[in-house]
């Protein structure tokens, strides 16, 4: 299990367990945490799992992909040089302890 931290945007933090090779997104759905939707199941087709990557681990969860870009144009909240689709981050041991902080809107 992989141990992700996901950071409100008034502070509040929540802390769960992925398996590997869910997404982040996968992880925070399964879990009912608040403020990642992920309303097409994570097949990049909309930016409602729009998280920020603690600049700690952004080393470790690699850059976004072009087609990411594209979908956080559309993103309800401010686009940041940390931006991921966290659909688009898949938990290995590496991310053991990752922390992403989410915006204060996906809509």
């Amino acid at each position: 299990m992989v141990k992700v931290t996901f950071v409100a945007a008034d502070g509040s933090e929540t802390s769960v367990e992925g398996e590997e090779g869910a997404s982040v997104m996968q992880t925070a759905v399964a879990n009912d945490v608040e403020g990642i939707v992920g309303e097409c199941g994570g097949s990049m087709m909309c930016a409602t799992c729009h998280c920020y990557v603690d600049d700690a681990w952004i080393s470790k969860t690699g850059e976004r992909q072009h087609d990411e870009d594209d979908m956080l144009e559309g993103a309800a909240s401010e686009v940041r040089e940390t931006s991921r689709l966290s659909c688009q981050i898949k938990l290995d041991q590496s991310l053991d302890g990752l922390v992403v902080h989410l915006p204060d809107e996906q809509f």
